[in-house]
């Protein structure tokens, strides 16, 4: 978990002796620290009717930048050397140079609200050229600098500690993670040669995200970059992730014994896109299934529900990849979509409870329907036969013989 920001304080004190003048929507004023001119500025874009009221609990800065000033600062922190070595390039309209604050308020109020270049330009007083400029710098700041909020968990007691929560769900021991996927949609002229390469089976232009999330929500392995057309499966076989468990480099950890004579490995599960491997688990197929096949069934899907919400909370939270974006750059992309994930992570390690105070939609891939894999390995077949025979033994359902 991340610590305060250190020197704040005196930052703080800082900026307001040297603060910059000019009006509201073109900078911090002198008399006002950044955070409360960022404050105003907040409460002047939802009385715009940019955004409704702010949800209960929450004032207007958490409203707009949908998280607490702490976090806020800390991202400051983060990016604070790379965003300031130029910050002459970066003025407002008015002429005034752009402060640390500035900078980070427009890239992250662009990120999360989805609004265009134009848009975001006049809420601070900018031309969409310098908000253009600002985010992407921001993004390839934050690539560098924030990539320590994405990992794989790297002791035994951190992984312990995700298993534990995982089981707590609905009982499946020795858990690791949920994979799941989504589709970032753009809006691609058909005139553009490559858009027939970025036309997925529901008729969109898109590019996927596969994610493979903690019970914390926080993504722990992330791919992207390949078009929306590709099968879940097939990303998820392209995957480093995928490459490293049948290396045996990856959910390699200690067994873990049900009983006598049974004792299960590490593993992660998904959902009926995915194969059947002995390192991921996927539903049990088919209708009127018996009990205890069907109540696996029932606590595979309400601890799979944990990628769900990651990712409807991560498109909800970043607009800029909930929507169809306009042309996008292909290389850039991918790197927005990592930068989303990463400020995804952080407000989850600063442990922020903004998002909680937000309303979230229940699906994160609305239009799509799913592709079954039916292909299964004899050991993942082993491995969720045994699955189902421990949670049937250790919560007997109401008619408990196991088929």
């Amino acid at each position: 978990m991340m610590g305060p920001v250190r020197g704040l304080k005196k930052r703080k004190k800082q900026e307001k002796k040297h603060g910059e003048n000019g009006s509201s929507a073109s900078g911090s004023p002198q008399k006002e620290g950044p955070l409360d001119w960022l404050d105003e500025l907040s409460k002047r874009i939802i009385n715009n009717g940019l955004r409704q009221s702010p949800p209960k609990g929450l004032d207007n800065f958490q409203s707009v930048f949908k998280m607490s000033r702490k976090t806020f600062e800390y991202i400051c922190s983060l990016v604070k050397d790379d965003m300031m070595a130029k910050a002459g390039n970066f003025i407002f309209t008015s002429g005034k140079p752009m402060s640390l604050h500035d900078q980070v308020a427009v890239a992250l109020r662009r990120l999360g609200s989805g609004d265009s270049l134009v848009t975001v330009g006049d809420s601070f007083g900018l031309t969409h050229s310098t908000v253009s400029q600002v985010t992407w710098r921001f993004v390839e700041s934050m690539e560098e600098r924030g990539l320590q909020h994405l990992h794989w968990p790297s002791t035994e007691s951190e992984m312990n500690e995700i298993k534990s929560k995982f089981e707590k769900i609905k009982g499946l021991p020795n858990c690791c993670g949920v994979v799941d996927a989504t589709h970032i949609t753009m809006c691609l002229p058909a005139t553009e040669p490559s858009s027939k390469v970025w036309l997925d089976h529901e008729k969109n232009h898109s590019m996927v995200l596969q994610a493979i999330v903690d019970p914390d929500m926080r993504f722990r392995d992330i791919v992207t970059g390949w078009p929306g057309k590709m099968k879940d499966w097939l990303v998820f076989e392209s995957s480093n992730f995928h490459k490293l468990c049948e290396k045996g480099e990856r959910l390699n950890g200690k067994t873990l014994q049900l009983s006598e004579g049974s004792e299960i490995r590490e593993y992660i599960i998904g959902d009926s896109g995915y194969p059947l491997l002995p390192y991921l688990i996927v539903p049990h197929e088919g209708k009127e299934l018996p009990e205890p096949k069907s109540d696996f069934n029932e606590r595979h899907f309400a601890t799979r529900m944990m990628a769900q919400r990651a990712l409807v909370r991560l498109k909800e939270m970043w607009k800029i990849i909930q929507g169809s974006m306009w042309r996008p750059d292909k290389h850039r992309l991918p790197r927005i979509i990592l930068v989303c994930c990463l400020l995804h992570n952080i407000v989850i390690d600063m442990e922020d409870n903004v998002e909680d105070e937000l309303s979230l939609s229940h699906n994160h891939d609305s239009g799509y329907h799913q592709f079954i894999c039916e292909a299964s390995d004899v050991e993942g077949v082993s491995l969720r036969e045994k699955l189902s025979l421990y949670l049937n033994q250790r919560f007997p359902t109401r008619n408990s013989v196991y088929y």
